[in-house]
């Protein structure tokens, strides 16, 4: 079976690649410290024009949908009290936002935040945002077949470039907790 990194003509260590990546991702990737090793995340250079999942599937073929996984970012309101938090699901789900993500939340209202809301809150580009380097207040939800998945096509942190990270990775991020159910068909 095919890995993301068949897609790519050229996969680089995104240790190697900083410079590349937008100063949250970055600091989260020279701060790693998890049971993967962090040459084990990589980077590959995309074209911003097809960042989105479907045309980047268009462009690389159908294989890869069952392998990418987008981070989304959800608010959650309870009172007045509002509560960011990063939901990572594959590609060909959505995520159970008024069900899971509302439960876990214990928020009386759920919905995805504003654009402006999540690319400012997070310091990265909408279309790119990714789970490395999210805010440390942040929740951040992993469906568990992303965490069962060898690895991951996700977002850099910015419309040009993807990472591609083993799920057992996302799954050990700050502040992650993985879930059944979090993606739907």
């Amino acid at each position: 079976m095919p890995v993301p990194m068949d897609a790519f003509d050229e996969v680089r260590p995104a240790a190697d690649c900083l410079d590349l990546l937008t100063e949250p991702v970055a600091a989260a990737i020279r701060a790693w410290n998890g049971s993967v090793p962090v040459h084990e995340l990589r980077y590959v250079d995309t074209d911003p024009a097809i960042a989105d999942t479907a045309a980047l599937v268009e462009h690389h073929g159908p294989w890869l949908l069952e392998q990418s996984a987008n981070c989304v970012v959800v608010a959650g309101k309870r009172g007045g009290t509002t509560t960011l938090v990063a939901c990572v699901v594959l590609s060909h789900t959505r995520v159970d936002v008024n069900g899971v993500v509302r439960r876990h939340l214990a928020a009386r209202k759920a919905s995805f935040a504003p654009m402006d809301t999540a690319v400012g809150e997070s310091g990265m580009e909408y279309g790119g945002i990714t789970p490395i380097g999210l805010p440390a207040d942040w929740p951040l939800l992993v469906d568990a077949a992303v965490a069962d998945t060898p690895y991951a096509l996700i977002g850099s942190g910015s419309r040009r470039g993807k990472l591609i990270v083993p799920g057992k990775a996302l799954a050990e991020l700050p502040g992650a907790t993985v879930l059944e159910g979090l993606g739907v068909a």
